[in-house]
């Protein structure tokens, strides 16, 4: 007979009954649904935001699956809507200038605080970057241009919580103040996109603009990154049309 470890069984179903439910649950909901104690169902959630499988929404104290669950997926392959809808815009883009193309989402790491988490990726393996992270992995927010894009459009209580978190250095160009960073998002609102000029990495140049939802907010952003002898060419502003206006019909058939 195979041996089961009850604690796992019921944490896995935890995790069914948030797949299932298709939104957020509280405690008292999943123990009614598993008819299981509120103290165990308490345990059984700590475990799994500790590893980043749930993320529990701070302001109704309920629980959705984690991005940890989304970035599994991707890497055997499974599906994801967004990801189906944005393909053939980052390859269209990607088409157009030839440079890397990255579509981020924003996740809240139990241990590390807010990130973006790449969910596509185009790129030509004859340009290849210095910084080329691939899909799943994340970085800080406030470096590059797909994350300011995130976080300026993201919802007050996020923008507020990542508020909280130090701003690293990367290079002499990196916004470390959040002075610095509240005006620089109060210009990526207004003018619709984001730049990363070298505040990643010296010589590395990105352009990045938002998907938003009917509400105005971001669910995820989409950027071009190159070099940027080649990126400040003659058709710089060429891109940054390009890029808004993808960011924006992605936006309205994601509607």
């Amino acid at each position: 007979m195979t041996e089961r470890i009850v604690s796992v069984d019921r944490a896995l179903d935890v995790l069914l009954a948030l797949y299932h439910n298709n939104g957020e649950m509280g405690v008292s909901e999943l123990a009614r649904e598993l008819d299981l104690h509120k103290s165990t169902i308490h345990r059984s959630l700590a475990s799994l935001e500790f590893k980043g499988f749930v993320q529990k929404n701070p302001e109704n104290g309920k629980y959705w699956l984690g991005m940890k669950i989304y970035a599994m997926g991707l890497l055997v392959g499974e599906k994801f809507s967004l990801a189906d809808v944005v393909r053939p815009y980052a390859k269209a883009l990607f088409d157009a200038f030839g440079e890397v193309v990255n579509v981020s989402v924003l996740d809240r790491d139990p241990h590390e605080g807010y990130k973006s988490v790449i969910i596509l990726k185009e790129a030509s393996s004859s340009k290849v970057l210095s910084v080329n992270p691939g899909v799943g992995t994340s970085s800080d927010l406030h470096i590059s241009s797909i994350g300011k894009s995130l976080l300026a459009f993201s919802k007050e209580i996020d923008l507020m919580a990542y508020a909280e978190q130090p701003l690293r250095r990367y290079t002499e160009n990196t916004i470390v103040s959040w002075e610095g960073m509240m005006t620089e998002l109060r210009k990526i609102r207004q003018q619709g996109y984001a730049i990363d000029n070298e505040e990643q990495e010296i010589g590395l140049y990105c352009i990045g603009a938002p998907i938003l939802d009917k509400k105005g907010n971001a669910i995820a952003a989409i950027s071009i990154s190159g070099p940027t002898v080649r990126m400040k060419g003659p058709d710089l502003e060429e891109k940054i049309k390009k890029v808004v206006e993808i960011s924006r019909r992605i936006t309205q058939e994601a509607l």
